[in-house]
């Protein structure tokens, strides 16, 4: 419980650090060893991107103030979920959640890419030219909305320790800096990591712009998802350096960078609504 508390107080400066420390470790890979040249500018795209979290963050801190884990800690003292009427460890109930969330987050966000009204949503991510580490945090604050909606009821069903909620939003930014980055790894390395663990090469995939290979790869933490329900790519068909990235229906830089552009994407008719 001590942890729990401690975790809890100070989970603010501990997700910021790690998402810091970790964009900026990317960053520099990025930098150093880059997987592609990449063709969108990265100084338009990068603020851009980075606005959408900001614009999210202080959109769910007004709707969701005392954040999961709070909620977490209110559902565990109130004897909600199915965790609270099992005799387990501590440890175990946080081995088994951070399972059982990875596994609605892929669920999540393949049927983000069936359910038209959802997708619309979704496609902002998927509109980004290029595919780097900031592609990471490019969500509409919309759906990182329907998404903390979604773990809270999550949390109330299974009764989700706070101390397990932190540490998968945590772990589940970090992992996501890491296979949105244009990264290179060497190709023995990439095998063995994507056994277990999404990686960069292997979420490039959910980026293309090829219906069938969007759809397909939808894994951000843990790899085993795509393969156990057969959404799994192993390679695109143009390879890592033919790929296009992004929306053939949203393929030009003012379309797909600009701001105010983004906010709207959800309520701009494409004529293609799904990715069925």
């Amino acid at each position: 419980m001590e942890l729990e508390s401690w975790l809890i107080q100070y989970q603010s400066p501990l997700r910021l650090g790690f998402f810091v420390g970790m964009f900026t470790l990317i960053a520099l890979w990025e930098w150093l060893k880059p997987r592609r040249r990449q063709n969108a500018r990265r100084v338009s795209r990068w603020a851009n991107n980075l606005s959408l979290v900001v614009v999210a963050t202080l959109l769910v801190r007004l709707v969701v103030p005392m954040g999961l884990a709070v909620m977490a800690l209110h559902a565990q003292e109130s004897a909600w979920g199915l965790f609270n009427y099992l005799t387990l460890s501590l440890w175990l109930e946080v081995v088994l959640a951070l399972v059982l969330l990875d596994l609605a987050i892929y669920w999540q966000h393949r049927i983000f890419h069936q359910v038209p009204v959802l997708w619309r949503l979704h496609r902002v991510h998927h509109s980004d030219t290029g595919f780097d580490v900031s592609t990471a945090v490019r969500f509409h604050p919309l759906e990182i909305l329907l998404s903390i909606f979604i773990k809270a009821l999550l949390v109330l069903i299974l009764g989700i320790p706070a101390t397990a909620i932190i540490i998968f939003e945590v772990i589940l930014n970090g992992v996501a800096l890491f296979n949105h980055g244009n990264i290179r790894l060497p190709k023995g390395l990439d095998t063995i990591i994507r056994t277990l663990v999404v990686t960069p090469d292997m979420h490039r995939i959910h980026h293309s712009d090829i219906p069938s290979e969007t759809n397909s790869n939808y894994g951000f933490n843990l790899s085993i998802w795509d393969k156990i329900f057969g959404s799994y790519t192993a390679q695109p068909q143009k390879g890592h350096e033919g790929i296009n990235i992004g929306l053939k229906e949203f393929s030009t830089q003012q379309q797909s960078n600009d701001f105010m552009a983004l906010l709207k994407m959800p309520f701009v008719s494409t004529g293609k609504q799904g990715r069925i």
